[in-house]
């Protein structure tokens, strides 16, 4: 067991608001349950009530269960391998699948389906080899490190932006301009702990986009990356008015049937960390994606 305790420093607000403010590693789901398991104390005092109000200046006490550190481990999934040698391995990634272990994700991972396919040289016992990142439901290229040397070059490259990401999307609405580039900070919305959001204090990010193809209602449209925030695609495009279709979180409710949102990284390119050969590698997006941007194809010839 553990205790943290803090001083609310805030205006007046509900018990488990207040903890998520100051906690936001914690879901409000977890700060609630403890508050009902009679494991909050406000100025000395037991509160099981998730509504109960705190005032400026209460002395907030929580007792939480110390969770064991997760390690990754090795487990028998498909991979798909694009390419790999001593340093490097590069992976498709299926829509649907988590990048590493995480307290909601323990297993069944891309890194425990890795582990089992190869040795990988890692002081992370949770992300081994991972240097960058896409979501669960996006689908495509990932690059892994399989050497500390590799894990140091391609962690630079990424931060010195001289790597190549490319993303194909679908989005709502079309586009009048052909092409462009989204400037706009990203950090984490203030008004929803499992979204981020375009704010000012949030931290550089940049993407630029091509239109590949409009239809009536929706787009096409490829993404490269000049930066690597969380969500950054997604939240870019909700911000110019064009959200990934199928996306749960930035877009809307009614939109194409899939497997969450239309986003796939394509193309990934960078040199290798031990010969410096520039190597670049090109996926085609999942069979749901193709046939979804084939019926968007065919509904517009319907129409003309």
């Amino acid at each position: 067991m553990t205790t943290f305790a803090f001083k609310n420093n805030e205006n007046s607000d509900r018990l488990d608001k207040i903890i998520l403010k100051f906690h936001p590693e914690y879901t409000r789901a977890q700060i609630q349950k403890w508050i009902k398991a009679n494991q909050v104390c406000v100025n000395q005092q037991i509160i099981n009530k998730t509504g109960y109000r705190i005032s400026t200046n209460d002395l907030i006490e929580v007792t939480v269960t110390k969770r064991e550190p997760l390690h990754a481990t090795a487990q028998k999934l498909p991979l798909n391998i694009i390419y790999e040698d001593a340093d490097v391995l590069v992976v498709n990634k299926p829509q649907g699948m988590v990048v590493h272990p995480s307290a909601g994700h323990p297993d069944g991972t891309l890194v425990n389906a890795i582990l089992y396919h190869t040795q990988i040289q890692s002081k992370d016992a949770i992300r081994p080899g991972i240097v960058h990142r896409i979501d669960k439901d996006t689908s495509g290229l990932l690059m892994v490190a399989k050497s500390e040397l590799a894990q140091e070059s391609l962690s630079a490259q990424i931060k010195a932006k001289t790597n190549l990401r490319d993303y194909l999307a679908i989005v709502h609405n079309p586009f009048e301009e052909k092409e462009g580039t989204i400037e706009a900070p990203i950090g984490r919305d203030p008004n929803e702990r499992k979204r981020q959001a375009v704010i000012a204090t949030g931290k550089s990010a940049i993407t630029h986009f091509q239109v590949q193809e409009n239809f009536t209602k929706f787009a096409l449209v490829k993404c490269r990356l000049e930066t690597g925030r969380t969500h950054q695609i997604r939240v870019h495009l909700q911000y110019i008015g064009h959200p990934v279709a199928g996306d749960p979180l930035y877009g809307p409710r009614h939109t194409l049937s899939g497997a969450g949102q239309f986003l796939h990284a394509q193309t990934l390119g960078f040199r290798h960390p031990r010969t410096g050969q520039w190597l670049e590698f090109h996926v085609d997006p999942p069979q749901i994606f193709q046939t979804t941007l084939n019926n968007l194809r065919t509904n517009e010839k319907g129409n003309l």
